[in-house]
């Protein structure tokens, strides 16, 4: 890691430290972020998230070979000499890189403040605001509406905090910081070809501190692979329309395996001797299979004589609510992984519907 000094220089308001607006993890399809150690007392920041790292010789050199490798990837010089002009390491953008988390909340605090009256009511209103692309976006996928919708919500709140970080201010800070600098570089190279494509300016590449871009929170990578131009102007614009934002998340899913009419999941009451702290999450049975094994439905009632496939997906740090997976829960958990995420997801989608 390279050495530096942190003297820092104020060039613009606080903004939003994540463009999630939920707790759980900020990166839509990147790994999650390793452990990292606490900073010392010579890089300990507390400055706005426009704020810089002074280390100008440095972040200097680190520039020069990063636009020689740009160029090596067939980016043009025009782009790389815009996009990187005048481009400075952020503090905030370190400060939140090594930030440890102060707790995890229960499942049932995570559930609530999620599906939330408020969060419900604003997707319902997205949902009717939007119905006519989200049925075009579910003839051309065969992907649930409702779970897009879900999905945004839970990502950036209908579109309201899709993140205030240039992409590529924060992407070249994490990519010379040194920790998973070769991970973090990788994604500002492709975040250099987004730009040269045409898809978005460098001043308009906006998203959260980690790279997570547009109402879809995709990484520069996951653009590359799953963005779509769904309103057929030229451009996969997954910050200013909607139609490119909602048909890159129907994309994401069916190509994830969406099965049409499979369902996410079924909230289910075990049978006596159930262990909540031995569970075997990976045996699929038939959901039959699971009624003769004593398995019912929450409220008591039988459940369902299908042959769909479905696992046990008991919540992180839950008192006892558990449910049986099925297919699309493991869909919508390609999009982010944590259990909490994926069961909110459904049970938002739910009440979206």
């Amino acid at each position: 890691m390279l050495t530096r000094r942190l003297l820092l220089a104020s060039a613009g308001p606080a903004l939003a430290g994540c463009a999630s607006s939920t707790p759980a993890a900020p990166v839509t399809v990147a790994a999650p972020l390793a452990p990292a150690p606490a900073p010392s007392s010579a890089t300990a920041v507390t400055a706005s998230p426009e704020q810089v790292v002074a280390d100008a010789a440095g972040f200097d050199t680190f520039l020069t070979g990063l636009r020689a490798d740009a160029r090596r990837a067939g980016v043009s010089p025009a782009t790389v000499q815009r996009a990187l002009s005048g481009i400075r390491p952020l503090a905030r953008v370190l400060e939140l890189d090594r930030k440890q988390p102060e707790g995890v909340l229960s499942w049932e605090s995570y559930r609530d403040r999620i599906v939330s009256p408020a969060r419900i009511e604003n997707g319902r209103r997205a949902y009717a605001e939007n119905r006519a692309l989200l049925e075009g976006m579910q003839s051309r996928y065969g992907v649930s509406p409702r779970v897009v919708v879900a999905i945004w919500g839970m990502e950036t709140n209908y579109g309201a905090n899709t993140g205030g970080f240039n992409v590529i201010e924060a992407l070249a800070t994490l990519a010379w910081e040194g920790r998973r600098a070769s991970f973090f570089k990788g994604e500002l190279i492709a975040a250099l070809r987004i730009i040269d494509a045409g898809h978005v300016t460098p001043e308009g590449m906006r998203g959260s501190w980690a790279g997570a871009m547009g109402h879809p929170q995709f990484m520069p990578t996951s653009f590359e692979r799953l963005a779509v131009d769904f309103d057929g102007d030229g451009r996969k614009d997954i910050w200013g329309s909607r139609a490119d934002a909602l048909g890159s998340i129907g994309n994401y899913l069916a190509r994830s395996g969406w099965q049409a009419d499979k369902g996410w999941a079924l909230e289910a009451r075990p049978p006596a001797g159930f262990d909540i702290e031995r569970v075997d999450t990976e045996t699929r049975r038939p959901i039959a299979e699971w009624a003769r094994l004593g398995w019912r439905r929450a409220d008591g009632s039988p459940l369902p004589a299908s042959d769909t496939q479905a696992s046990l997906a008991v919540p992180t740090r839950s008192a006892g609510q558990v449910f049986l997976g099925l297919p699309n829960l493991r869909v919508i958990r390609r999009y982010n992984s944590p259990m909490n995420y994926g069961l909110a997801v459904g049970l938002l989608a739910d009440r979206v519907a």
